[in-house]
This record gives C-alpha cells, sequence and structure tokens, in this order.
C-alpha cells in the first residue's frame, strides 16, 4: 500500500508499466480508479455512498485525464504522484458512458490496424 503526502490518500494496488492500472482512496473517503491506455491514463472517482464492491459507469462521480510521456510508467512513485495530481483537477462526469465505450472500442479497433 502506498500513501502520499495527502492525509487519508492511499493507493491500495498499482501495476506499473506499459498498461499501469490502480485502485485506492482519495483522502476525503471516495473509491478511485486508473488505468492508462496508449500515452493516457485516466483516473475515475466514484460517489461516496458506494454499496457495490465493483463500481459501475453510473457510479463515476468525476472523471480526470493526463497525458503519461513525461512520467516513468515504470516507477510507482511516478505513477502514484500523477494520480495525486489528477484528483484535484477531476471534473464532473457529465458525459453519457456510452461515448466512452464507443471511443474504446475505436481506440482498440486503431491498435489493430496500427499493429497490421
Amino acid at each position: 500500500m502506498a500513501a502520499d503526502h495527502l492525509p487519508g490518500f492511499t493507493v491500495e494496488d498499482v501495476t506499473v508499466g506499459r498498461y499501469a492500472h490502480g485502485f485506492g482512496v482519495t483522502a476525503d473517503g471516495r473509491s478511485f480508479a486508473f488505468r492508462t491506455n496508449r500515452a493516457t491514463l485516466t483516473l475515475e472517482i466514484y460517489r461516496p455512498d458506494l454499496d457495490a464492491a465493483v463500481p459501475g459507469p453510473e457510479d463515476v462521480e468525476a472523471v480526470a485525464v493526463a497525458r503519461v510521456t513525461d512520467i516513468d510508467l515504470d516507477d510507482e512513485r511516478s505513477v502514484v504522484a500523477l494520480v495525486r495530481d489528477l484528483i484535484p483537477a477531476a471534473v464532473a462526469a457529465t458525459q453519457p458512458r456510452e461515448a466512452t465505450t464507443v471511443r474504446a472500442l475505436l481506440g482498440r479497433l486503431s491498435a489493430v490496424i496500427d499493429g497490421i
């Protein structure tokens, strides 16, 4: 478990590398999860009254996105610091989640085409 200088902020699980991802709890007690896709890290913060063990798209309260080209994805401290810095920058999730699903599908198709 990694903790940083924000009281109460913890990252409970982090996997580093090209496909860095993980989850934790913000300083105000809300759960969050993050993942990288290509050169972008996406952070999703969930609503505070979450009852489910696995949050769904309807549970996302805020989202932040950042490029990861300037950090070392193989260094856990760098990844945790980026996530910590993104939490205050997260904005309310007002976009329909279906658009994200379509974007993810198009991103995967693009990756397959690039690999050919």
